[in-house]
This record gives structure tokens, sequence and C-alpha cells, in this order.
């Protein structure tokens, strides 16, 4: 049985209900300036993820960077198959938002704890944006 120490819930979410690995960092996240958009990878030099794969993962981010790009570049990856499952920032802005509908990718604002406090990378991991909930269904091993 799963307690609290095993959830967390965010304040808004949007999209579909989604499981994956989860990747968590500890620096925000821009997807035109961090993130390699024909790979998946980040690449910004010294980005505390630099070199790793988004593709298919849950992205947990303290904040969004960036302005109107991010609205395309969302729907840009999405399109060449490397968008993650979800994006769940601390805190985000309203492109980042549009952009995550409009690639239909689950997004997530604001948690009731942060996320490295139970969540490790690896972990799997369920987003249910109706219940604002996410809950970890497997440790990494």
């Amino acid at each position: 049985m799963k307690g609290q120490h095993d959830s967390i819930t965010v304040k808004r979410a949007f999209g579909p209900v989604v499981e994956g690995e989860a990747v968590i960092s500890e620096e925000g996240f821009s997807p035109r300036y961090d993130l390699d958009r024909w790979t998946g990878i980040i690449t910004k030099l010294g980005h505390k993820l630099e070199g790793t794969n988004i593709k298919d993962k849950i992205c947990f981010f303290p904040t969004a960077k960036g302005g109107i790009a991010a609205g395309w570049a969302f729907y840009d990856i999405k399109n060449k198959g490397i968008a993650p499952r979800a994006f769940i920032f601390g805190v985000t802005n309203p492109v980042m938002v549009q952009g995550a509908i409009f690639a239909n990718i689950t997004i997530t604002e604001g948690w009731s704890q942060h996320p490295a406090q139970i969540i490790h990378t690896g972990d799997w991991v369920r987003v249910d944006p109706v219940r604002k909930i996410i809950e970890v269904l497997r440790r990494a091993t």
C-alpha cells in the first residue's frame, strides 16, 4: 500500500495520464537553449543534466526558462518523437503551458513538496493531471 511518502500533489496540471522514468533536475529548463532538438539530449554546457536524454521521461524542473520560442519548441520535439512524456515544473510560465497543450505533452506546476525529497532519477512514476498527483510506482534499482 502506498503512503503519502510515495506521492506528491501539484497545484495545476494538464494532459493525459502518463507513466515513465523520472529525471530530477535542480536546474531550470529551456527547450530552446538547453536541449538539442534533434536528439532530445540536454547539451547546454554546465547544465546539471548535460548529456541526459529526456525522450519518454518524466522531467522534473524547478523552473521554466524561456519565452515565446518554448511554445513551438515543444511542438517540434513532440513531432520529432523525442519529447518527454511530461514536464513537472515548480514554476512555469503561460508560454510553456501553451506549448505543452499544443503539443499534447502533460505538464504540471507547483508541488506539495520538492520532488527530490521523495522521487529519484530512475524511479518509475505516474502523473495523473485530473487527480493532480504524481505517484512513485517502482523505485530504481
